[in-house]
């Protein structure tokens, strides 16, 4: 008689769970071969007495092994801990990030095929004497694996923890980054005869790729059968299939992964109803027409807006007084030139910033502005603008004498796209977001859309000739105008200093200031060899270059930790997942609010709107808890958050109304009195 795929699977399951049970039991402590899996304990940093520190197995496989999750699957065998803890101290659950999928023989495994820590708190005694050391240990055991063989493995292993304050160990954010963000309400689950149902609170706007859920519950589900997403508005309901016996539940717990690098969300269900409505999504399933055209549009109009930013509107004006002033000659190939440096810095960053999310990293729409060495680089640039505007040389790109040449012309639109994309204004957080979700060619699409948007004013100019002529006449205003134009781009030059200092610090700040007082005095004198005749381009280029390469690469060596804000007139406190989730928790309203020290927006709204007094008397009123998420460096686990809101950078502003209510996202140009009347809506 034929047997079945279930009992075929089911049998393979029972072999192999028997086979690694029998293994563990007869592995043998002192066993020559050298693990395949490297495992280290670490502690995040120093602890005061009473307090929690986190300590990280940190797991390293060898290429081509993998171990596995809390729970394995079909087979494997997750990870054990036997603590040896002085006496006091206690250790809590272990944390996992989220696990991939291996399919062996019909078999689902959820496993780790790269390096992965496993995070656990850590609570030392109230007791303990500052500036001493704790001992601790741990006694290790998993099981190591390839597609062909597995080995048990296990380590004996000892770490201290220091009692005091002090610096903490940077790679721990990043641990703690790639965790599932913990919902912060509860689904939930229903049974079927052939399948689980669960609800999730999910934003219908937050993007999900190839997404899978791991079901922590054991014995409940089929591991291996195809699961089924549906969107029902903020609701999302996964269908899995049953296992052949399943074990009774009262709550079913997991972890919900959103795609390929896109991160996953910790969840608890309890029984409850789940609605049967709702449209089936999944994979690329999310794409369609009506994104894309919405996505291109959006990018469109924002790229559009940025040609007003005070480091884009003098390019563009001195761009459009060259042609005004009759050297239109070759105005459409000019203007053509222009449009393709524009866009194809746009798509050198969109596609840079898509290839580093597919190589695991978090980072966003302007994620160039979060390194100091970018920052620099923009600061000699905004200055040598800057000294060009005023005079002191000829660049030739902005000149307003002559034409720049097609060579000219795309290299100034290199450089306006550049300077012109730190930030997301209106139109632009939904598109980028949808550009993350979109497949390449459709996310590429986008990022040109946006270059387009910021290239069509002087596209139009070097088209249309009636639109040349309604341009001011050529006279002397124009050269005042040119020395009037220095104006925003000096103050864009002030502001990337001070975002020096914001990344930096002081000695970051003094070296750049340093660097630029050199470019300055450097370009003094090319302009003073260029009033007499002389070619100095010779060494003029190769000097700056080397003052570029010295600003990229040297100084973020002296770049320190972000200066800390007080929390402004809003008393407002670091975001983080579990912030978020300890107030919606306690019942209370919240206001959490996304920003960089680089975006313009996020900082005319923070003065305009968000650092007011009626807005700060309203929220003391309703007992509004307020959030920050700053931005400006590097924050993998606000890059996550973000990404699973939809968005792709900031500003992004979210009010959280009292008792579990669905979260709302505010639109990113605040009015004065939009957040004050907020609590009483």
């Amino acid at each position: 008689m034929p047997i079945s795929e279930t009992a075929r699977i089911n049998t393979l399951r029972i072999i192999a769970m028997f086979v690694t049970a029998l293994l563990l039991l007869n592995f043998a402590p002192a066993r020559a071969a050298p693990n395949h899996v490297q495992t280290s304990l670490l502690a995040e940093g120093p602890v005061e007495p009473g307090g929690t520190v986190t300590l990280a197995l940190l797991m390293q496989p060898e290429k081509g092994w993998h171990g596995y999750w809390s729970n394995p699957g079909d087979a494997g065998y997750g990870l054990t801990l036997d603590w040896t803890l002085p006496q006091g101290a206690t250790t809590g659950a272990m944390q996992f990030p989220v696990p991939q999928t291996l399919v062996i023989q019909g078999l689902m495994n959820h496993v780790y095929e790269h390096d992965y820590a496993v995070l656990v708190p850590f609570r030392v005694p109230v007791g303990a004497v500052r500036g001493s050391t704790l001992p601790i240990s741990v006694k290790a055991q998993w099981l190591a694996c390839t597609d062909a063989i597995c080995v048990p493995e296990r380590a004996e292993l000892q770490g201290t923890v220091t009692i005091g304050s002090g610096a903490k160990d940077a790679r721990f954010e990043g641990w703690r980054a790639a965790l599932p963000a913990p919902l912060d309400r509860a689904g939930s689950f229903a049974l079927t005869d052939k399948a689980l149902r669960i609800a999730l609170p999910f934003p219908g706007s937050a993007p999900l790729d190839t997404p899978h859920l791991f079901l922590s519950t054991e014995g409940l589900a089929n591991y291996g059968a195809p699961q089924r997403f549906f969107r029902d508005g903020d609701t999302l309901i996964v269908e899995v299939p049953l296992a052949a016996s399943p074990t009774p539940a009262q709550k079913v717990e997991g972890v919900l992964a959103m795609g390929k690098d896109a991160g996953g969300i910790a969840f608890t269900a309890a029984p409850g109803a789940v609605s049967t409505s709702g449209e089936e999504v999944g994979g690329t399933a999310t794409f369609s027409v009506a994104t894309l055209g919405l996505a291109l549009l959006g990018a469109f109009l924002g790229g559009l807006i940025l040609n007003i930013m005070p480091c884009v509107f003098p390019i563009l004006s001195l761009k459009a007084l060259a042609l005004a002033r009759g050297n239109s000659h070759n105005a459409r190939s000019e203007g053509l030139a222009y449009t393709g440096g524009v866009v194809l810095a746009c798509l050198l960053l969109g596609g840079v910033m898509l290839a580093l999310r597919a190589g695991g990293e978090q980072v966003g729409w302007a994620f160039q502005l979060q390194e100091p060495g970018v920052v620099a680089v923009l600061l000699l640039l905004a200055v040598a603008i800057t000294a060009n505007l005023l005079g002191v040389y000829e660049l030739p790109g902005l000149s307003v004498e002559r034409g720049a040449g097609n060579s000219g012309a795309f290299g100034t639109g290199l450089l306006a796209a550049f300077v012109a994309t730190p930030c997301t204004g209106p139109f632009m957080a939904a598109a980028m977001g949808a550009a993350l979700v979109l497949p390449i060619w459709a996310a590429l699409g986008v990022f040109a859309a946006l270059g387009l948007g910021l290239a069509l004013p002087f596209l139009l100019l070097g088209f249309i000739p009636a639109l040349r002529r309604l341009l001011p006449k050529p006279g002397a205003w124009m050269e005042r105008f040119r020395r009037w134009m220095a104006l925003p781009m000096g103050l864009t030059a002030l502001a990337l200093g001070w975002l020096a200092w914001r990344v930096g610090g002081a000695e970051f700040v003094a070296a750049m200031v340093a660097l630029a007082s050199a470019l300055v005095v450097l370009l003094a004198f090319t302009g003073k060899g260029q009033r007499r005749g002389r070619a100095v381009m010779a060494w003029t280029l190769p000097a700056t270059l080397l003052l570029g390469a010295a600003a990229f690469a040297a100084t973020p060596r002296l770049a320190t930790a972000p200066v800390a804000d007080s929390g402004g007139l809003l008393a407002a406190k670091p975001f983080s997942e579990a912030a978020l989730a300890e107030a919606r928790k306690a019942g209370k309203p919240v206001f959490a609010y996304f920003t960089a020290d680089w975006c313009l927006s996020c900082k005319v709204n923070e003065g305009t709107s968000i650092e007011r007094e009626s807005t700060k008397a309203a929220f003391e009123k309703a007992g509004v808890v307020v959030l920050v998420g700053d931005w400006t460096r590097r924050d993998p686990a606000i890059t996550k958050f973000l990404t699973a809101q939809g968005v792709a950078g900031v500003p992004l502003y979210l009010w959280y109304p009292a008792n579990g209510v669905e979260p709302r996202q505010l639109p990113q140009v605040l009015t004065p009195d939009l957040l004050a009347e907020l609590p009483s809506n």
